[in-house]
């Protein structure tokens, strides 16, 4: 904002209300308006270009820092953009704001327990847990295989009849669309046969049918009665809507 009252021409006295005027006039810095003679101790929307702030501690709210930074302690309030290089000696905290992980939103200062859509290269896993669907199923019929929530389903109750397995993203997600070109999931089915057996007699992929390749060469004709029969599926996807499907089939009892 300009001053109301320009003196630099002025040949006679200058009015002190003028003065008053002119002292009374904020000037901004970011969306902090700051009066002449008052202290302020918080500033937002300011964009830093190589700064050093050699004592005391920083707080950053909705600020851009494009160049380098050294700080003692940094606390950040708000989301704050980082396009050069801070370094910071003391402690960080952060009070709001929030990063983005995969799908997965944090807020900062806040604990996620669960990311998707995340790709991790070159990482080493200590332990790992999945999660197992089990439902007092009978095996029969179609049976959809809702990849993006099921790895493996347990189905605990006798197969009543043999069955298909249909494999989908879930019910309004086809697997194409989850899986690109060159990418593979692996599936778990565990059913349960009494006396009388049952088996998995027909594979798809989004409701099309796709013939497995068989461990052995041989794909299985009857189920293993009184039994847990564990189906083991790797889905590759080859192109566009085309799958190759490697199954086995292994007897527990």
């Amino acid at each position: 904002m300009a001053v109301p009252n320009i003196f630099g021409t002025a040949t006679a006295a200058i009015p002190l209300s003028q003065l008053d005027q002119n002292f009374a006039t904020a000037i901004t810095i970011g969306n902090t308006a700051v009066y002449l003679g008052n202290t302020t101790t918080s500033l937002g929307n300011v964009t830093l270009t190589n700064v050093t702030i050699s004592s005391g501690n920083v707080t950053l709210t909705g600020a851009n820092v494009t160049g380098t930074a050294n700080i003692s302690t940094l606390q950040v309030t708000s989301n704050v953009s980082v396009g050069g290089n801070v370094a910071v000696s003391g402690n960080i905290s952060a009070l709001n704001g929030f990063v983005t992980i995969g799908n997965t939103t944090v807020g900062l200062g806040n604990t996620a327990t669960s990311i998707g859509n995340l790709t991790v290269t070159n990482t080493l896993v200590t332990e790992m847990r999945e999660t197992a669907n089990v439902s007092a199923t009978a095996a029969t019929g179609t049976i959809n295989y809702d990849a993006l929530t099921q790895v493996v389903l347990y189905f605990t109750t006798d197969a009543s009849g043999n069955f298909t397995v249909n494999f989908r993203g879930n019910s309004g997600t086809s697997l194409d669309t989850i899986m690109a070109t060159g990418e593979s999931l692996s599936a778990t089915f565990l059913v349960t046969n009494g006396a009388t057996a049952y088996y998995n007699s027909a594979v798809e992929v989004d409701g099309s049918s796709v013939t497995p390749k068989w461990q052995g060469g041989t794909a299985p004709t009857s189920g293993n009665a009184s039994s847990i029969d564990s189906y083991t599926y790797v889905i590759i996807k080859t192109g566009s809507a085309t799958f190759t499907v490697l199954a086995s089939v292994t007897k527990f009892a």
